[in-house]
């Protein structure tokens, strides 16, 4: 048995689970759930070759939901402590980014729209080999148009923002664990730690 890769991918209304040997794909569950990663993720690995046990395992660190964040990142965490393996994580965006130029016929550059709650939206721009061309940010959508620097818009709030900005091309996915080897090597590196991209809508009290 060569090298074994897992992925998890829970920071967004989908739940993915993917695994590689010697970079090869031999098994993968993906499902868009709205919720319940928590009760879906376990089994989803449960139901791949050997049990889904790596010797590395990659996790998306977001930005994304935060409950689906957390849940990837603490089953990964465990897991890699079960088996003896490494662990680390990619981010959300690149990975959709990554999905969308493998899905046109040449490269260009593009943005990706993923939906982050009340009403805004993540969004990064990337070149047209995958590479980030700046930091992450999240906006309202009437800020969000004027940041955009691509024809092609890619992500969950794609079809939403393409058509406010009247974009060339856009592209409706979720994040797939699948995919993973479509993102650079040198951004599949983060710690395995949460990204949020906002703040958490529970605030604790504060004591008068």
């Amino acid at each position: 048995m060569g090298e074994r890769l897992l992925a998890i991918d829970t920071a967004t209304i989908a739940c993915s689970v993917a695994l590689f040997e010697d970079g090869a794909l031999i098994g993968s569950q993906y499902a868009e759930i709205g919720r319940g990663h928590a009760e879906k993720l376990i089994p989803a690995i449960a139901q791949l070759p050997d049990r889904g046990k790596a010797d590395k395992i990659l996790v998306n660190c977001g930005p994304g939901s935060f409950t689906g964040v957390r849940i990837g990142i603490s089953a990964a965490k465990a897991l890699a402590l079960a088996w003896g393996a490494d662990v680390q994580g990619y981010g959300c965006l690149a990975l959709v980014a990554a999905q969308a130029l493998d899905q046109i016929d040449a490269p260009r550059p593009v943005c990706v729209a993923m939906l982050a709650g009340h009403g805004e939206y993540f969004l990064q721009n990337f070149s047209e080999t995958g590479d980030p061309l700046g930091p992450f940010a999240t906006l309202a959508p009437e800020l969000a148009a004027g940041q955009v620097k691509a024809d092609i818009i890619a992500g969950s709030a794609a079809e939403e923002l393409a058509n406010a900005i009247d974009a060339n091309m856009h592209i409706s996915i979720l994040p797939n664990a699948a995919h993973i080897s479509l993102v650079a090597a040198e951004m599949k590196k983060m710690p395995a730690k949460p990204v949020y991209g906002r703040k958490p809508d529970a605030q604790p009290a504060k004591i008068a």
